[in-house]
């Protein structure tokens, strides 16, 4: 459970400029590493998880609104948005995006982790999305990058100044998150101010990692860190 102080400090935030405090996007991999039942517990897990009681609490916490974009990726061609861009104003507009994500049909199931890309979609997308006091990208994934540029050239390339970027981290094998993704996500991945990384134990615990992420994003504005922060999971 979220503690109240936590969500109750989004009351306090204050944006006279702006009509959005946040510009929120969530980035969700269907490379082919993750298959169709996966691909279904993370669809139906996001879609839960946007509907969750301390997640609609955080959502709604200030009275200016966050607005949201959905897209999932995959090869360095293969980013497709499952929602536009849209402004989270009452709890029928959250319910309108989960359903939107929850019934969607995936668009690409064959093509490589071209994390890279991914994360230059996500910049063009808030580039062209309302103007919002602060810019979070929520990149999930199960790889490392193994297609076109990575990361580092993404940040190189795109603009990325103002925003901050959380991973979340799909625990599908064994030992793997802890030898290799964990490290990936935490050195190269993960950027901005009070950034952070979170961890799935496989893809039935997507809805559950995805939620603490989701509260944990749309509180940062009033927790103050001012560092990535490079703690492992866990």
């Amino acid at each position: 459970m979220v503690r109240g102080s936590l969500i109750a400090g989004l009351c306090i935030l204050a944006a006279p400029a702006q009509a959005c405090r946040l510009a929120l996007v969530l980035a969700m991999d269907v490379s082919a590493s993750v298959d169709a039942a996966e691909d279904q517990l993370q669809r139906g897990g996001l879609a839960a998880a946007l509907l969750a009681p301390d997640v609609q609490a955080a959502f709604f916490a200030s009275p200016d609104p966050v607005a949201l974009l959905v897209f999932e990726w995959s090869g360095r061609y293969n980013q497709q948005d499952l929602t536009p861009w849209t402004m989270i104003e009452t709890p029928a507009d959250l319910f309108g995006v989960s359903e939107t994500i929850a019934t969607s049909k995936r668009s690409h199931n064959d093509f490589p982790t071209a994390m890279g890309h991914a994360l230059g979609h996500a910049a063009i997308r808030l580039q062209e999305g309302p103007d919002c006091l602060f810019k979070t990208v929520d990149v999930a994934g199960d790889g490392q990058n193994n297609d076109g540029f990575g990361p580092d050239e993404a940040y190189a390339a795109f603009p990325f100044d103002d925003v901050v970027v959380n991973g979340l981290v799909i625990n599908a094998g064994e030992y793997e998150a802890e030898i290799h993704l964990i490290p990936f996500y935490r050195d190269q991945v993960i950027r901005g101010p009070g950034s952070f990384l979170e961890v799935a134990n496989g893809f039935e615990d997507y809805e559950n990692a995805m939620e603490r992420k989701l509260i944990r994003e749309l509180s940062a504005q009033i927790m103050g860190q001012l560092a990535p922060d490079k703690t492992p999971p866990g």
